[in-house]
């Protein structure tokens, strides 16, 4: 935290406010860390061309918006940047056999599956790193999990749990309030694996595409057992 403030602080001067400004309430990586290449917006700053203003907004007025601290700022435009509401499967409800599932009450496996849902998988990537990098590690184990499944004739797999535990935590650690509206509608996770969901590249590595698929969790039903066709071939 010193360090970037320390950073900000080289670029923008001793005179710029930067403990106002860019000195947040949160720690890095609770929220996302926004990178500026080039320099580009402290030059903006310094140049007169941009400035920055932290504060709550108390309402909008006629001629821009008033602020909790009662400045007023004019506005030709105002383009707002919060309210994002996220939503789990992009909202698809889930069922089995027409009865709905919460996912709410689910457990992740290995940040791809939920516990005791058949036949569904989902990616959801990194907030500390790219998120292409775990959506790859995704897409992988997915493959590999339909190809063994096709090789043994089985129709389904699931992560079989059978008694929900009594302590759980968030799906993500993250203050941001995008993701604390709507944490109730994510699954949660457990502080042992493989109920557990690892920010870390290197332990998805492992777990993801070298990791064991029967690894005694994950249930599987013959093809003709689960009414379904064996799974297709899915290429690695």
């Amino acid at each position: 935290r010193d360090r970037l403030v320390g950073m900000v602080k080289e670029e923008l001067g001793p005179d710029y406010p930067v403990e106002t400004h860019f000195n947040p309430a949160y720690n890095p990586w609770e929220q996302r860390l926004c990178l500026v290449p080039d320099s580009d917006l402290f030059n903006a700053l310094k140049s007169g061309k941009a400035s920055v203003e932290t504060d709550h907004i108390e309402t909008f007025t006629k001629t821009g918006i008033k602020l909790k601290s009662g400045k007023e700022l004019d506005a030709d435009i105002v383009v707002t940047a919060t309210g994002l509401q996220l939503q789990f499967l992009n909202g698809v409800e889930v069922s089995i056999d027409g009865e709905k599932r919460d996912p709410g009450r689910m457990l992740n496996y290995k940040g791809v599956m939920l516990s005791n849902m058949p036949n569904l998988a989902c990616t959801f990537g990194y907030t500390n790193a790219s998120w292409t990098l775990k959506a790859d590690l995704t897409s992988e184990y997915v493959c590999r999990l339909l190809n063994y499944m096709d090789q043994h004739g089985y129709g389904s797999a699931m992560p079989k749990l059978d008694h929900y535990p009594n302590q759980t935590e968030p799906f993500v650690d993250f203050s941001s309030g995008y993701f604390q509206r709507v944490m109730d509608q994510f699954p949660r996770q457990h502080t042992e694996k493989p109920w557990k969901l690892n920010q870390s590249y290197s332990a998805d590595l492992m777990n993801l595409r070298f990791g064991k698929l029967d690894d005694g969790v994950l249930s599987f039903t013959p093809a003709e057992e689960a009414d379904v066709p064996p799974a297709l071939q899915a290429a690695e």
